[in-house]
């Protein structure tokens, strides 16, 4: 966990502008905007959590893979992010 408290800022920061995009999302379907405009803000959503996610994985995959990690720990790890991929690519 400690590569998420070291990066914590710089994750809440993406956060908050993902829940402005959310919010935009909202604030567009209650003013019957045009759907392309709706579209657009949900690709532009989608794309920032994936990236959240991206970030997010990337420094668990170094904390928790790397060489100082043994073995028995790398399976369990190994296991737990195939699962937890499984479900985010359905």
């Amino acid at each position: 966990m400690a590569h998420t408290i070291a990066n914590k800022e710089k994750l809440l920061l993406r956060i908050k502008k993902i829940k402005g995009q959310l919010s935009g999302i909202e604030k567009a379907l209650e003013q019957e905007q045009d759907c392309f405009k709706v579209l657009q803000q949900i690709s532009a959503s989608r794309g920032a959590i994936q990236s959240l996610m991206s970030e997010v994985l990337d420094g668990h995959i170094k904390e928790h893979l790397g060489n100082h990690v043994s073995e028995e720990q790398r399976e369990e790890e190994i296991l737990n992010l195939s699962s937890l991929l499984k479900s985010y690519l359905k």
